[in-house]
């Protein structure tokens, strides 16, 4: 591609505007929106959000990409964001506007199978959840790079409109910062995106561990009494001495 062939520079200002006035044409016709507002320098504040970045930034596949992306957040050019069920969909403003489609895969089953058992009893509930107010292990568990929540660059599909060739352009990269400053404000949406059920955590944690307690006296069922030992119990009196402790009463059938 020779030199003539980049567009000009269009200030950021100027492309605002002209992107906003596209975006009233669209509001009139009855299309919302849902715009990515950051305040100050930090795209995340809380732990989802930022657990999410950072998860991002892991990835070497995304390392010349992501830059010029929080460039784009910061400056306020996601005009829509919306996650769904296993879809990321935005409106960036760029020299144009341009629309991004990202397709997340499912959390694998095995996978969601393994968070709930190793989270075990350690969420209390699922304000403490969505809070991220966890203890270390468990957010070891769910942040865990390959396998916890987050998704992997295998798992993510990405397209945009723009006319860049590249797997990750920068409207995209902005789409992603996205993502976790929404999960700042809606951490449950990180569970929709994956396609599982956060509350089955915390079924998992309410779900009481059944042990024995310690000398507790055993018994053999009258069944097993009788065939062990020849001699038929009367079960309304097992009962009642269940009831009120007395002194056992037996029939025997046997010869004395």
């Amino acid at each position: 591609m020779s030199w003539w062939s980049y567009r000009p520079y269009v200030p950021v200002g100027e492309r605002r505007a002209k992107a906003m006035r596209k975006m009233e044409k669209l509001a009139k016709k009855g299309q919302k929106f849902s715009p990515v507002s950051i305040a100050g320098r930090k795209i995340s504040t809380t732990f989802w959000g930022r657990a999410w970045c950072d998860n991002l930034e892991s990835y070497s596949d995304f390392s010349n990409r992501l830059p010029r992306g929080r460039t784009y957040i910061r400056s306020g050019s996601v005009l829509d964001l919306h996650i769904e069920a296993g879809k990321v969909t935005s409106i960036v403003c760029g020299s144009e506007l341009y629309r991004i489609a990202i397709k997340i895969k499912p959390l694998k089953g095995h996978s969601w199978k393994a968070i709930r058992s190793k989270c075990g009893q350690r969420i209390g509930s699922l304000v403490e959840l969505l809070q991220g107010r966890l203890s270390n292990d468990v957010m070891a568990v769910v942040t865990e790079r390959s396998s916890g929540l987050f998704p992997g660059p295998h798992e993510i599909d990405m397209s945009c409109s723009c006319p860049d060739w590249a797997g990750m352009c920068k409207h995209v990269a902005a789409t992603l910062y996205g993502v976790g400053n929404r999960l700042d404000f809606q951490p449950e949406l990180l569970f929709t995106l994956r396609q599982v059920d956060q509350m089955e955590l915390i079924a998992q944690a309410a779900r009481p561990i059944i042990t024995p307690a310690p000398g507790k006296r055993k018994f053999i069922a009258t069944a097993d009494l009788t065939d062990v030992f020849g001699i038929e119990f009367d079960e309304s009196l097992a009962h009642e001495r269940a009831e009120t402790p007395a002194k056992s009463v037996r029939k025997w059938k046997g010869r004395p």
